[in-house]
């Protein structure tokens, strides 16, 4: 690029971060311009994102916070650094500014050639009575972190309050925890995390609680009394306090562009151009101070973030040298923050905003809900996030997105960003060619599912309905339970139809086709494929949003866990009020020098933890204990359901970085697990199994599996087409006649050679499903067969079949007994239920 003619001398007000990125930017444009640096405080340019975190002692040393001093930027870039001046007012027509030495009093003028305002912002201290007192603070710079940390050192608060719950306020809280004080976070909006929707922020609130935070949403502080120990709030009650911090907002420092007459915004905002130019062709200004425009709708906005600043900071630098020549684009907001275990993650628009809007879900814009893995479920400690997208519906393209997680949350937010930048749309995050290997991601990862969701919905293949929709009009459908038997031993939403997704398809006569059905499950994933199922069976369909977690994240209370029981704050775990009439009872004791046994059920979908923890449930003594592992966030709910009806009970429960522990004992309260006596319920059933299709055949075996480890003793008979599922997968030499030879020759040898029910496309339909069951943590039919025997199943293979189909016993993979239909009835006689697959 030619120079044009170039500003002699430029002074810079403000330093830390836009301020001090144009100083070291210029210098390296033009080693002859005359640079001069004001700053008002002592230190130029420091981390002032991590200040939250040496507070809380994260950060051990204070030099780490400082990117750079006086004398490091003199020394390096040859630029007149004046610390510790504040520049008083600007001279437009004369074109100086007057400054004066803080630490001397000495005032004088400094002329230029053009000036840069990098003033930044401060914290809101509303007027309220007693704000002033020596126990509130601010934390914005360093100065104000060496105030909280000395008062902390003198002082040894034992309980804190956090006033707003933005991210700094949220950062504070953690931190303030991890100091070791109690901690009462108060937000006067409905919800924590503004740049969140309500639906996301819950996740964020429900770890707060779980951390010990108390939060009080919705209620705005009045005035302080006692000296502030004691905050006042709206509705009269008050929090006591040793320290306070207040976090309630930010406002520009443009108090120096208003007295020169610059022009600024109803905020206090400076207005500049997409160059940014002040209203005075001499002035620019850049960071907090500026209002910008919205990258995503171009609306006048502000959004005070280090990162824009910095990026306007450097792209000043050409229009200040020469004329207008790099445009700001605009800001995302583009933002993430550590709640404790979670990290919270935005960008672009969110639904608040699209409302204000006046824009309409479905209508104008969509949403994309899932709660995929952040890395490959198969591989140890894979835990789950929340995505949420926000596409345009009708030019397809991605408005925004929040994430809220435990890992992998800053990988995806940001390639989300990347593809907004570019003004991407929702196929675009579908094609992405992203990185993947089992620690860090699978080869469709949560990117790529949120494109395809949001390709299904714009494509008219699905249609989703989240749960606040279903909540403010629940006769506007009829609910459809496509979970499988073994789940739905925790609640789900009321009123619902029960059909497993296995059986829907026979199954679809028992529907009505003039409802209109919500169809849901765990998480959304087989929801759609029910969806499909029934739309193409002419049914009217809707798929609930994010499945029945996100019910749950919409529908429990957020005063308490999900966890009915009460919550032991003091050990971090749940403990269980025992009934009344067994108050007096004994707890079994831990059977005699057994050690707990560990179990790893990460990275397992439901009912896997579930199986899991009944095999090895089966192994213990009475009294013996068992601490188990999990990632799926149900199992904390699901456990206790299981623990409830199978008679043991579960000690306790506690959840750290998206890993659950759950601790069980073998035995209930009053008396250990008892063998089965004349007078005790039924704990048996029995199941036909006639076909040979995969779908069925997992459906067969899950319900085996999950009715064996609620305790039941179960009888499987296969006859005809489903002894196909019993063959061993390999040749074996027998004597056959012809008939026999043929029959072995055209029916599938063993369970991987199954087809399914329904398009199976020459057996791409069931690589398909095989697939997607490893992607999502669930058990392949042959490890389903194994857990089966293990458990204790019984599995009969039908002799009149044997010998129609020309099947004999050397055929038949181990733990396979051989019956006939005595043996069959037999069974059926002692159970409680029997189905015919």
């Amino acid at each position: 690029m030619e120079k044009q003619e170039k500003a002699k001398k430029i002074l810079i007000v403000g330093g830390v971060a836009g301020g001090a990125t144009a100083a070291a930017r210029l210098r390296r444009m033009d080693e002859e311009v005359e640079i001069i640096l004001f700053e008002r405080g002592a230190y130029l340019s420091y981390a002032n994102c991590g200040l939250p975190y040496y507070v809380g002692g994260v950060i051990s040393e204070r030099d780490a916070l400082f990117v750079s001093d006086k004398e490091t930027i003199e020394a390096k870039y040859h630029i007149d650094v004046r610390d510790r001046t504040e520049v008083l007012s600007i001279d437009r027509a004369k074109q100086t500014v007057q400054a004066k030495n803080l630490q001397t009093g000495e005032v004088y003028e400094e002329s230029y050639d053009t000036l840069l305002l990098s003033t930044g912002s401060s914290p809101i201290v509303p007027p309220w009575e007693g704000a002033d007192a020596e126990n509130i603070f601010t934390l914005w710079t360093v100065n104000d972190t060496d105030r909280i940390t000395a008062f902390i050192e003198e002082k040894q608060p034992k309980t804190a309050l956090v006033i707003g719950a933005g991210f700094i306020g949220l950062e504070m809280a953690e931190n303030l925890a991890h100091k070791g004080l109690s901690v009462t976070v108060v937000e006067k909006m409905d919800q924590v995390l503004a740049p969140l929707d309500a639906d996301m922020a819950k996740l964020i609130h429900r770890e707060l609680i779980a951390q010990d935070v108390r939060v009080i949403t919705g209620q705005g502080v009045t005035k302080f009394t006692d000296d502030g120990h004691t905050a006042h709030l709206e509705d009269d009650s008050t929090v006591q306090a040793d320290i306070v911090l207040l976090s309630v907002g930010v406002r520009p420092n443009s108090q120096l562009a208003k007295d020169a007459g610059l022009a600024l915004n109803p905020r206090g905002g400076i207005l500049v151009d997409e160059y940014m130019q002040t209203s005075d062709p001499a002035i620019y200004a850049v960071g907090d101070v500026i209002e910008v425009k919205n990258y995503v709708d171009g609306q006048n906005t502000m959004i005070p973030l280090a990162g824009p600043a910095n990026r306007q900071g450097r792209a000043v630098v050409d229009n200040l040298l020469h004329e207008k020549t790099t445009p700001y684009e605009g800001t995302m907001g583009t933002s993430i923050a550590q709640v404790f275990d979670l990290s919270a993650a935005s960008t672009g628009l969110n639904e608040k905003m699209l409302a204000r809007a006046g824009k309409t879900r479905w209508v104008d814009y969509g949403i994309a809900l899932l709660h995929p893995m952040a890395h490959a479920a198969y591989y140890p400690a894979a835990t789950p996030m929340t995505l949420k997208l926000v596409f345009d519906m009708q030019n397809r393209k991605v408005l925004g997105a929040q994430i809220v997680g435990y890992e992998g949350v800053d990988k995806r937010i940001d390639t989300i960003a990347t593809v907004m930048h570019f003004h991407g749309t929702v196929d675009h995050l579908a094609k992405l060619e992203l990185a993947y290997a089992p620690p860090y991601a699978s080869a469709k990862e949560p990117v790529h599912f949120a494109g395809f969701m949001a390709q299904n919905i714009l494509e008219g293949y699905s249609h989703p309905m989240t749960s606040e929709e279903f909540l403010a009009d629940p006769d506007a459908v009829r609910v459809l339970d496509i979970r499988e038997d073994i789940e739905r031993t925790s609640e789900g939403l009321p009123g619902a139809t029960d059909i497993p997704l296995t059986r829907l398809r026979e199954n679809t006569d028992q529907l009505d086709k003039n409802a209109t059905w919500l169809v849901y499950c765990g998480v959304g994933l087989r929801g759609y494929v029910a969806e499909r199922i029934l739309a193409q069976k002419g049914f009217k369909t809707r798929n609930l949003a994010g499945g029945l977690r996100s019910w749950r994240n919409a529908t429990d209370p957020l005063d308490a866990q999900n966890d009915p029981r009460e919550q032991d704050l003091t050990m971090g775990k749940f403990t269980q009020t025992p009934p009344a009439a067994a108050q007096t009872q004994p707890a079994p004791a831990r059977a005699e020098k057994a050690k707990p046994v560990s179990l790893d059920a990460c990275g397992l979908s439901c009912p896997g933890p579930i199986v899991k923890v009944a095999a090895a449930m089966k192994e213990l003594p009475d009294g013996g204990v068992l601490t188990v592992s999990a990632t799926d966030p149900g199992f904390s709910r699901d456990i206790q359901s299981w623990a409830d009806n199978t008679g043991n009970t579960l000690l306790g429960v506690n959840k750290q970085k998206g890993i659950i522990t759950a601790e069980l004992q073998k035995g209930t309260e009053t008396a250990p697990v008892q063998p089965n006596t004349t007078a005790a319920p039924v704990k048996e059933k029995t199941m036909i199994v006639f076909s040979g299709d995969l779908d069925k055949a997992i459906a067969s075996f899950i319900i085996a599996n999950g009715a064996a480890a609620m305790g039941n003793q179960v009888n499987m008979f296969f006859t005809f087409w489903g002894l196909n599922i019993l063959r061993k997968p390999e040749p074996v030499s027998v004597s056959k006649d012809f008939m026999q030879k043929m029959f072995a020759t055209m029916m599938p040898r063993g369970s991987k050679r199954l087809g399914l029910s329904k398009m199976n496309f020459l057996g791409a339909g069931s690589a398909m499903i095989r697939k997607t069951m490893e992607d999502q943590g669930i058990d392949s039919l042959e490890s389903l067969i194994k857990q089966a025997i293990d458990a204790g199943v019984k599995l009969t293979a039908c002799q009149m079949s044997m010998d129609v189909m020309g099947i004999t016993e050397q055929e038949l993979i181990e733990g396979v007994e051989i019956g006939g239909v005595a043996t069959m009835l037999a069974d059926n006689d002692n159970s409680n239920m029997n189905l015919f697959i």
